[in-house]
């Protein structure tokens, strides 16, 4: 049986049961698996994720593990330069927009108060809200972990429960984005969405 070496650094840990936050933890495994099915089996969503280093070197999610490797998981990154290695966000966001799903419509008002450009429809299934997030390249606010385990999704935030203003700030705060507080210049948009042969999950 294969075995391989993790450690997953900051908050990527408040995803791991507490044996294995903040240390190395060793895993076997019987065939070559992805590292991305690796990741999250373990719970953790790959949206949390920027880099991955294997035995040093960083890779793509599709990278097949192998016996002795030894992986280094990171969030991502707001301040370290990181531009020799691989990132895992082929197209980064020029403006931080949000779409939020449907029970965290609390929310959606007083970040528009804060000025922030935020897209919310109760009606909309979760396919519907991914095809919305990659069209108009918006960050999706979600406290569902499945949704976030889709490959389709490439930014999203999983909201950790705890007050409005709380969890408000822990949005901003991860996002590094207090700068872009301006309030009352927030103004919701009236969307008229015809899903394009997408599903209800």
């Amino acid at each position: 049986m294969s075995k391989a070496i993790f450690r997953f650094y900051e908050e990527l840990n408040k995803f791991l049961p507490k044996r294995r936050r903040k240390t190395d933890f060793q895993v076997n495994f019987k065939r070559r698996r992805s590292i991305k099915e690796m990741i999250e089996a373990f719970g953790v969503p790959h949206t949390e994720i920027d880099l991955i280093l294997v035995n040093g070197k960083s890779v793509e999610f599709t990278y097949r593990l192998q016996d002795g490797d030894r992986v280094s998981i990171y969030p991502v990154f707001e301040f370290l330069n990181i531009e020799n290695v691989t990132r895992l966000r082929k197209i980064p966001l020029r403006k931080t927009k949000f779409i939020a799903e449907a029970n965290l419509g609390y929310i959606v008002n007083y970040m528009r108060i804060l000025g922030f450009d935020v897209c919310f429809d109760p009606s909309l299934s979760a396919w519907q809200i991914i095809e919305i997030s990659k069209k108009e390249n918006r960050i999706i606010l979600t406290k569902n972990r499945k949704l976030l385990k889709f490959k389709e999704v490439t930014h999203a935030i999983f909201v950790r429960p705890g007050t409005t203003g709380e969890e408000i700030k822990r949005i901003i705060d991860y996002l590094d984005i207090k700068y872009s507080i301006k309030p009352f210049s927030g103004k919701p948009k009236k969307r008229a969405y015809k899903p394009n042969g997408v599903k209800a999950m």
